[in-house]
Parts: C-alpha cells; structure tokens; sequence
C-alpha cells in the first residue's frame, strides 16, 4: 500500500463520529427539553401553591372581620321607625361595648315574657352607667334630672306600668335603652336596664330593605 493511500480519511470513522455527535447533540437536547418541563413544573407548583397560601389568609381575614369584629344582622321589628324598618339589613361593630349616648345597639335580652330565652333587639341609648333616668308625668325623656330634647324623635316616652320603677340609677356596666317609636315599642321601660354582656353590638351602618 502507497503512503498516499494510507493517508486517505477513513469515511466510516468519520460517519461514526458524526452520528455520535448527533446522538449526543439529540440527547442535551432532550435534556434541556425535560430541564425546562421540570422548571416549569416546579413554576406552576409554586404559583399553585402561592394561590392557595393567599386564599387561606383571604377566608382567615375574613373569618375574623364578619365573625369576631363586624357583624351582619337585621332589625327585628318596626320599633326604630321611621330611621330604621323591620327586616333592614345592620352591620355592627362587635367588639366596642362601652357605648355612649344615642348610639344605635343590637342587644339580647330576657324579656318578661320570653320563658327564659334571649330575644334580639334594637334600640338607641339614652343613658349610660351613673345616669338617672326619668319619665315624666307628661311622658317626656328626664335624665339627670333634666329633659332631654330629642329633635329626632316624634312620639311620646309614656312610661310602663308594672315593669320599671323611676327615677332609675344606672349601674356599672348598664345603660338605658329606648327605640325611636316610643309608643308600645320594646325597649328598657319593658325589659329594664341593658348589662354590657347583653349588647351584641354597635351598629355603623344599614342596608333599607325593598319589597321586590
């Protein structure tokens, strides 16, 4: 054999090299194809994962706002008219119960006539604890010993004989409660003072009820 033969590439040598190289090309490819399918996985896991982390704390936050600090509830019956309508829908604050003069309270009471089970109410305080309240002959409002004006009121305070005794002192933690239709409406003349732990909360704001 000629030197010059000898130093002729070998064709099958260099078919094999390539299709190794091919082979090895196809499969880093492969490889990066399955790398990204992985990374992409994990992407969705992780943004999955974030979703539900987000709805949990949303429920939580919401369980806590409508359950321990606002309240949803409505008016039991006609006795706040005209400010406020039977089936009106109340949102109320739960957690301040040291309520002040002429705010509008959700209360549970045991009434007279109730056989022993809490009713709701609602109603407006007048008085709070250490006030002295009256009513006087000619049915009007009386509190520390003085008549108070209530431009936002349109009936008559006639008093309830047979249920409270007047004048009326104020303990720690009571208040005097009376709702807007001061003439046969339900309120502390009826069912005495209010104790705090009977207040279910102060309302902030309504929704009128329509008839549809």
């Amino acid at each position: 054999m000629s030197v010059k033969e000898s130093e002729k590439p070998n064709t099958q040598d260099q078919d094999s090299e390539r299709d190794l190289n091919q082979e090895e090309q196809e499969t880093e490819d492969e490889l990066r194809k399955e790398m990204e399918r992985v990374r992409k996985d994990e992407k969705s896991v992780r943004h999955y994962q974030n979703f539900l982390i987000r709805l949990v704390v949303l429920l939580l936050v919401l369980w806590v706002l409508f359950f321990k600090v606002i309240g949803l509830s409505h008016v039991p019956n006609g006795d706040m008219y005209p400010r406020l309508d039977a089936g009106d829908f109340l949102l109320f604050y739960r957690l301040d119960r040291d309520v002040r003069s002429q705010d509008v309270v959700l209360l549970e009471k045991v009434t007279p006539d109730s056989n022993g089970k809490k009713e709701l109410y609602c109603g407006r305080v007048v008085a709070v604890a250490g006030d002295t309240v009256d009513i006087s002959d000619s049915e009007r409002l009386i509190v520390n010993g003085n008549q108070v004006i209530e431009s936002n009121i349109f009936y008559n305070t006639p008093r309830y004989e047979g249920f409270t005794e007047y004048p009326l002192t104020l303990g720690p933690g009571q208040c005097f409660v009376l709702v807007d239709r001061r003439e046969g409406g339900s309120d502390s003349r009826y069912y005495g003072p209010v104790e705090k732990d009977e207040i279910v909360g102060t309302v902030i704001s309504f929704i009128r009820r329509t008839n549809m």
